[in-house]
């Protein structure tokens, strides 16, 4: 450890952290061609101060490798260091970098948000400010892009997280996997890139950044993913903290619900209502044969009161998503479709 230190002091050990033979697009002259006229790469931050100089250059090596027009937008989340100062540099020193600064912390998902509306690129970019992310990974994002994909999602095959972050987060991919029929390994990977009708047809809110390829599925946009390389985080501390595994579990909930029931609540209410109004009365017709035809007390018997509780907690079901059905159908609202084309 102590023998690593001095290095610590440069922004960036390029032999050790980006240049990786694996996975490296190797640079030609004449560039990697691609369909795309501009790229816009969104970076969402918080507290990264000592990141963003060597972030900077290494996406603007990526991206000229790719030969192909960019904008940067970096998102400041509310920042407390420096982050905000060095933004401002960069911006003087390269016009094709822009930054906006949020007066408070308002969440990923915010951030994402408001660098998806600005975006002009007709492909988009997004990764983390932590280093962590691997800015050379942008033409391998591109290429797959180009097959014919509208988003393609980074693959932390091997990652450098702490122990807890990297199980949780194994569990959480799992869980989305089975509950969205979505088969890749990696929904939370930072490193990940969009046609741009992707980025305008997606509304990402509260912590729904971890979904977005379930909010791209749900709009029709095909959705693959592939290997990508991560390094350890070299500055700062994880962001990551335990609340984060509820919110996320919540926030899947509500990404199923307002996909498959949000117009049609009846469907979800209704067949749990249902489920209880049968059961209920199962329960009943027992203890009613019991009581005429075996000549058994049932009055003081527990399972008498589960089958009443179990016929009105249907009907109460069954009744909500009644009052679900009539709200929708009388709120007016512009249908919510995403066009592929028209002419």
């Amino acid at each position: 450890m102590d023998n690593e230190t001095p290095k610590r002091k440069k922004f960036y050990n390029k032999k050790k952290f980006y240049r990786n033979k694996k996975t490296q697009t190797k640079e030609k002259k004449e560039g990697t061609p691609f369909s795309f006229s501009k790229v816009t790469v969104v970076v969402p931050l918080f507290n990264e101060e000592e990141s963003l100089n060597p972030l900077y250059t290494e996406i603007v090596k990526s991206v000229k490798v790719a030969n192909i027009d960019y904008e940067i937008i970096f998102i400041d989340d509310g920042s407390t260091d420096k982050s905000l100062e060095i933004l401002r540099e960069i911006n003087r020193k390269d016009n094709k970098v822009r930054y906006i600064s949020f007066r408070k912390n308002y969440g990923k998902s915010a951030a994402l948000n408001v660098g998806f509306q600005k975006a002009s690129g007709d492909a988009v970019i997004t990764m983390d400010a932590d280093l962590q992310d691997d800015p050379a990974e942008i033409p391998n994002l591109l290429k797959k892009l180009d097959e014919g994909w509208d988003m393609v999602s980074g693959w932390k095959k091997v990652r450098f997280d702490p122990f807890i972050k990297k199980h949780s987060s194994k569990f959480f991919n799992y869980t989305t996997r089975v509950m969205s029929g979505i088969k890749i390994h990696d929904f939370n990977c930072g490193l990940k890139a969009y046609k741009k009708e992707v980025v305008k047809n997606i509304n990402v809110y509260g912590e729904l950044h971890r979904y977005i390829p379930v909010l791209a599925n749900n709009k029709g946009f095909t959705v693959t993913e592939i290997p990508v390389t991560h390094h350890p985080r070299r500055y700062g501390k994880t962001k990551f903290g335990i609340s984060r595994f509820f919110k996320g579990f919540i926030d899947l909930l509500t990404v199923i619900f307002n996909s498959r029931y949000i117009k049609r609540p009846l469907h979800l209410f209704g067949f749990f209502g249902a489920v209880a109004f049968i059961f209920g009365i199962i329960v009943n017709l027992l203890l009613t044969y019991e009581k005429l035809f075996l000549g058994k007390g049932i009055g003081n018997r527990p399972l008498l009161f589960l089958g009443i509780l179990l016929i009105i907690v249907g009907v109460q079901f069954f009744a909500v998503g009644l009052l679900g059905e009539i709200i929708v159908h009388n709120t007016p609202r512009q249908e919510d479709y995403s066009i592929k084309e028209k002419r």
